[in-house]
């Protein structure tokens, strides 16, 4: 007697986040398609109204970790889950929120709302790996919608995910674009920035914003060098760093180095 195999269970889930790496999903179009086909989209609640139930073979998780809940949830989640995958900067790196691990967030509480008593939240926005073990980590703001198909393919066939991890230096010498420091002066983040866009703001002439977070062993000092040397001042510089992956190591350290100076 033939017995229909089981397919295996997605979960999709969102903290603190904007919701923008979970639209790359749907964005898939064609490629969401044969998702939708070879596994079960058992929990999304951008896409569906099934309610948390059960287990699942492979979790994607965007968003950050900022309050006592999140924190009790991921842990939840964890245990649900085979396999953990971290979309986009705010599940890897706290996201553009963790600037606020710099700052005093009970002031900000009391700035921003009436009754802050009445609100509860961490001091910090950190990442899912911080809290709970996590299998692949996926970068971008917002991820690439092709890499996150080819994390999902690896995972249901039970191999390594092929995601590069050198700079975007190395899209651009692919791409034949032209070094945008090197030939213009303009200040650029690629050399110490994950690969992933495609080389998107040098090939319009623009200098990488750090997107992608930082790289395999990012060399921040030496690229300080080269921006001192083009008139931009450290704190311009960290201001660059302290965006989308603030909290990331590699970028995190240039700005707890001024706030222990300060």
């Amino acid at each position: 007697m033939d017995t229909v195999q089981r397919k295996p269970r997605l979960g999709v889930f969102k903290f603190a986040s904007c919701d923008g790496c979970q639209l790359s999903l749907l964005d898939c179009e064609d490629e969401l398609l044969a998702v939708a086909g070879a596994v079960d989209i058992a929990y999304f609640l951008e896409a569906t109204r099934r309610p948390l139930e059960g287990e699942f073979d492979l979790v994607l998780v965007e968003g950050s970790i900022s309050s006592p809940e999140q924190l009790e949830q991921i842990k939840d989640v964890r245990r649900r889950s085979r396999f953990l995958v971290t979309i986009g900067a705010c599940a890897t790196a706290g996201g553009i929120q963790a600037l606020r691990n710099w700052g005093h967030v009970q002031e900000y509480l009391q700035i921003v709302y009436a009754r802050p008593e009445y609100i509860q939240t961490l001091a910090t926005s950190t990442s899912i790996a911080e809290h709970v073990p996590v299998d692949f980590e996926l970068r971008g703001c917002p991820i690439n919608k092709h890499q996150l198909v080819e994390v999902i393919a690896a995972f249901l066939a039970g191999r390594r995910p092929k995601v590069p991890n050198h700079a975007v230096c190395v899209e651009c010498k692919r791409a034949g674009v032209v070094c945008v420091m090197v030939a213009q002066g303009v200040p650029c983040l690629g050399p110490v920035t994950h690969a992933g866009c495609g080389a998107l703001c040098p090939s319009y002439n623009r200098g990488c914003y750090g997107c992608y977070g930082p790289s395999k062993g990012p060399n921040v000092p030496s690229l300080a060098h080269q921006y001192q040397g083009m008139g931009v001042t450290p704190e311009t510089l960290e201001r660059t760093l302290h965006t989308f992956n603030a909290w990331a190591p590699g970028f995190r350290e240039i700005g707890t180095k001024s706030a222990e100076q300060a």
